[in-house]
């Protein structure tokens, strides 16, 4: 069976991956799949940088705003929901984009990895959900940093159900997600993929472009996006959430707004490294330097020249 083409544009936050991804699209009849584990939430749309109808360039957009903040949700569900979008865009001859800055979403689609049917263990999430409520997550993390430093340092210690979920797997298999994820690797992968991503070698400009989105997010009204987050009781993701937590001290009548958006644009900067650290263990990935170029239409050439060189169509 021929493989199914299907391009992934990959990278840190605030990298310019959307812009690239639509411009995909619009030069190769493409459909954009978002490969973003905050995007998916409905009603978070600015602290997650969602594209708007201007932004998106009337390319369609999948797997976007469509889980209600709190409502369980894996990256099982996701390959699943992925897989039936791949299959449905290149069923009507158009052409699978995927675009997102989460690696675990991105590696688990591609790789073709199967996810085992298995529950888990309800006990073990409901301990270790109990120590990061009565302690912290800082602590449940350092656990999990004990025994797979590895998944660690892929995750903020405030993504606590996943942290929960890499110590249950442990728990569980006496494996750790990786070594689980490998065994997993059993089929091979459907998909002619190719993988794009995009970088900039001067850290200060990547920063620079983080600091500059976080400024953008506070003009658009993030503050009032987290009120409104708060007032429809969605206090754990917003809490949890990178772009809304730094925040609640300010709502709480704590710290002030400025100091608030500093530490946003400070754990903004670690979110990206954290994301670099992750997909620099992809060899597969052909990476566009934008500080390279001087314009985003070289950019773009760029990314067609190795759609080319790859033999996609």
């Amino acid at each position: 069976m021929k493989k199914i083409p299907v391009i992934a544009v990959v990278g840190p936050t605030a990298s310019g991956k959307t812009k690239l991804a639509i411009e995909i699209c619009k030069r190769h009849n493409g459909e954009v799949i978002s490969a973003d584990s905050m995007q998916i939430y409905r009603y978070m749309s600015i602290g997650t940088a969602k594209p708007d109808e201007e932004e998106m360039e009337g390319i369609p957009h999948h797997l976007m705003d469509f889980v209600t903040p709190g409502e369980s949700f894996s990256v099982a569900k996701y390959v699943q929901l992925a897989r039936e979008k791949i299959e449905d865009i290149h069923s009507r001859g158009k052409l699978p984009v995927v675009a997102g800055g989460t690696g675990l979403y991105v590696d688990s689609l591609l790789g073709n990895i199967q996810f085992s049917d298995s529950k888990g263990d309800e006990a073990i999430r409901e301990e270790l959900s109990r120590i990061a409520a009565e302690k912290s997550p800082q602590v449940l993390w350092d656990m999990l940093n004990e025994i797979d430093p590895d998944t660690a340092q892929t995750l903020h210690p405030n993504n606590v159900w996943r942290v929960v979920r890499a110590i249950e797997v442990y728990r569980l298999t006496g494996k750790t997600m990786k070594e689980t994820q490998e065994e997993s690797r059993r089929l091979p992968s459907p998909y002619n993929s190719l993988l794009i991503g995009m970088n900039y070698r001067d850290r200060a400009v990547l920063y620079d472009r983080v600091n500059r989105r976080v400024d953008i997010m506070m003009e658009k009204g993030l503050l009032d996006e987290l009120k409104m987050l708060l007032d429809m009781g969605f206090t754990g993701t917003a809490r949890q959430a990178i772009g809304y937590k730094e925040l609640m001290p300010y709502i709480e009548g704590a710290v002030p707004l400025d100091v608030c958006v500093d530490t946003l644009k400070q754990e903004s900067r670690r979110y990206a490294k954290r994301q670099l650290t992750w997909f620099r263990r992809n060899e597969k990935i052909n990476w566009i330097y934008g500080d390279d170029y001087d314009d985003t239409a070289q950019i773009f050439d760029k990314a067609d020249n190795l759609i080319a060189f790859a033999d996609m169509m």
